[in-house]
């Protein structure tokens, strides 16, 4: 049994991951603002993680195995966790994402098309961090994720108080409702409807993980020992017209395609840069992977039945009968 601490975990693979450490026996706390309930024996701390004042009064004289934060996504909010659980905790992870390595988002070494970016792509030990930036306004930091996670892992790497390790997660599918991105859902819906998927001319493939998978890897990462970027993908990458066919079989209708000018926005997976992950290490450190393709159809049928509960009308109640008066 380890003491850990998740930041987040009230939703998604976060809430799945809290309930695996919990029924795994680990000693569990989860901190974040309160809007949803832990499973009931874990500690819940109500608290703002960016405030770092109320965070080390919360945490009191509290100390962890393990910290996984699931919401850090700035660098000014990696400064304040690296400050609050300093002598806390012996090791820390956190969820970061594909998008560290978006070419569009920063100036990057290339990565041939073909070829999966490998963690060292990206190296956060030698990222550049500007705290004064204005991290704190919603528009910027939607504008600047890639950057703001690039910057959170930097500033992690140099805290010195602790092991970490950072795990770049893939495009998260699967879940159907619980899946709150509505990516998937945007697919499903539109070929369900005959409607056309946007495209670039030449799409280029990406790498996706199954919600329950992540929540798997991170519970392996959060007890494994070690150190720095770690992608976390399933095998085998999709491009759009690949991931619009597996969608078109289970709804039982043709995607439509059409294709968008150069340097127009597509659907959401559709890129028209190459930045796919490679998963090497992971498999090396002996976590083992599932195929995109065993899951997706499954991801898919969960969409499905999600959108079918949300368009079913709403039955009107039979009226109340009204009682005859007795004299």
């Amino acid at each position: 049994m380890q003491r850990i601490c998740v930041i987040g975990g009230s939703r998604y693979f976060g809430k799945l991951l809290v309930e695996r450490l919990h029924a795994a026996g680990h000693q569990v706390t989860v901190i974040n603002r309160g809007s949803t309930p832990p499973p009931a024996g874990v500690e819940h701390l109500v608290v703002d993680r960016n405030d770092e004042a109320a965070l080390s009064a919360a945490l009191g004289s509290r100390a962890f195995d393990v910290v996984v934060d699931q919401i850090c996504y700035t660098p000014v909010q990696a400064a304040i966790a690296a400050r609050a659980f300093a002598g806390r905790t012996r090791r820390y992870v956190m969820t970061s994402t594909i998008e560290v390595y978006d070419p569009a988002t920063a100036a990057l070494p290339a990565v041939p098309p073909g070829t999966a970016a490998a963690e060292e792509t990206v190296d956060p030990a030698a990222w550049v961090v500007a705290t004064d930036l204005p991290w704190h306004d919603d528009a910027y930091l939607e504008a600047h994720y890639a950057e703001g996670k690039r910057q959170a892992e930097a500033v992690l790497t140099r805290a010195g108080g602790f092991a970490f390790a950072s795990v770049r997660s893939a495009h998260v599918l699967g879940g159907g409702a619980h899946e709150f991105t509505g990516r998937l859902a945007h697919y499903v819906e539109r070929i369900r409807r005959g409607e056309e998927i946007t495209v670039h001319a030449r799409a280029l493939p990406t790498v996706f993980i199954h919600y329950e998978e992540l929540a798997g890897l991170l519970l392996w990462a959060a007890t494994a020992g070690f150190t720095g970027p770690l992608n976390a993908c399933s095998d085998g990458p999709l491009d759009v017209h690949g991931l619009a066919a597996i969608i078109g079989a289970s709804a039982g209708r043709e995607p439509v395609h059409r294709t968008v000018p150069a340097g127009a926005e597509a659907s959401p997976f559709s890129f028209d840069r190459h930045y796919a992950m490679s998963n090497t290490r992971a498999r090396e450190l002996g976590f083992a992977f599932s195929r995109t393709t065993d899951w997706l159809p499954g991801a898919v049928a969960e969409a499905l039945g999600a959108e079918v509960l949300d368009t079913e009308p709403t039955p009107t109640p039979a009226p109340t009968p009204v009682p005859t008066p007795t004299a």
